[in-house]
């Protein structure tokens, strides 16, 4: 028998998100799932671009790497938090309900 090293099949794009290789699901996404009981099974079930064997590959990196992973997970909402008060600050969605509304009726005379 001979034992080889596997991959993790991860991957940094060029924005500095990771991804699951050959995928759009993101590290994020895989380890919230977990972390919130789902199943490697019913994780690759939800997002089936993503094999089973990868699935439990990613779960046990975050496993072995958890403050590490947490740290990148830390960063990933805070810059999230940033874009959503910059997307706020520019449309401002207070009232957005009334100014529809308000458009709409205008359109209609």
């Amino acid at each position: 028998m001979v034992i080889s090293t596997e991959i993790i099949p991860l991957e940094t794009d060029e924005h500095g998100v990771i991804r699951v290789s050959n995928t759009r699901v993101t590290l994020d996404t895989i380890v919230t799932a977990f972390k919130a009981g789902a199943t490697a099974e019913e994780i690759a079930q939800q997002y089936p671009t993503v094999p089973l064997a990868n699935v439990y590959y990613v779960i046990g990196y975050y496993l072995h790497k958890r403050d590490e992973v947490e740290v990148y997970l830390g960063k990933r909402k805070q810059e999230a938090d940033e874009l959503q008060k910059q997307m706020e600050a520019r449309s401002n969605p207070v009232g957005i309900r009334e100014r529809l509304l308000a458009r709409q009726e205008n359109g209609k005379s």
